[in-house]
């Protein structure tokens, strides 16, 4: 009884599945062609976003270490008139030691002093020379990033054009590939979809061409052309892993009935 409510599952036929691969690999041709049409924009425009990017990154490191500079040499010009003051009150005191040695010891504070003075007087110089080149680098990134915006600006404009030129059309064509792979089972599908993307021109439905596979172009044997004109398996290339049919636009099947 179990067996009776069995519905029955009708079998694409081959040749049916063929035929859907095939439209499919035309109309999928189609989409990429017009997607050419964008040639490296995508790619020019990707790799202007990254260098801006990188530009950006750049000069606002360098804008940080100008600032770093910057504070550290007013730090040292505050370092300098500390000195001086501290000078200014050891002077004042030479004049009421009590003893050579209270002296010595307030010569060699002021001594102390007059270096760190002349440490600080040098950090500012090197710092200064310092913040001056990175300056100029910073002045120079941004230059260059206002330049690659330029560029940036100019080519997404042409993409988009590009695109809106030809999104009508891509939409017409992926609706239909939609359609036809609807009766294409999954499994075949995910086949199709792996051979296409790591095929050459995205190929993953070829048909004979001068006894060769129109994608790789090696020769297939006499016995496995009959077999692809019959159209009863799916068969693919032993040499690239596309799937191989006749002709279906021109051709019929072979009628071995006959």
């Amino acid at each position: 009884m179990a067996t009776d409510k069995k519905t029955a599952v009708k079998e694409t036929p081959v040749e049916e599945k063929l035929k859907a691969l095939f439209d499919l690999q035309k109309v999928s041709t189609e989409i990429d062609k017009i997607r050419t049409l964008r040639g490296e924009l995508p790619l020019e425009v990707q790799d202007l976003e990254d260098e801006i990017e990188g530009l950006q990154t750049r000069a606002n490191n360098l804008s940080e270490e100008v600032q770093k500079l910057s504070d550290d040499i007013v730090s040292r010009k505050n370092e300098i008139k500390e000195a001086d003051l501290q000078i200014k009150k050891y002077v004042g005191q030479q004049d009421s030691v009590r003893n050579n040695r209270e002296y010595d010891a307030i010569t060699k504070e002021i001594e102390y002093q007059e270096l760190e003075k002349q440490l600080c007087e040098k950090r500012i110089k090197e710092h200064t020379a310092d913040m001056e080149k990175k300056k100029e680098q910073l002045a120079d990134a941004q230059e260059l990033i206002k330049d690659r915006s330029i560029d940036l600006e100019s080519k997404r404009k042409e993409l988009e054009t590009i695109v809106e030129e030809t999104k009508e059309d891509i939409e017409v064509l992926e609706k239909k590939a939609k359609e036809i792979s609807k009766n294409i089972d999954e499994r075949l599908l995910s086949a199709f979809d792996r051979i296409r993307s790591g095929a050459r021109n995205g190929l993953a439905v070829v048909t004979v061409q001068r006894d060769a596979c129109g994608g790789c172009f090696n020769k297939i044997p006499p016995q496995r052309q009959l077999d692809i004109r019959l159209r009863k398996k799916i068969i693919v290339c032993e040499y690239c892993g596309r799937i191989l049919v006749d002709d279906m636009d021109n051709n019929e099947a072979i009628d071995t009935t006959k």
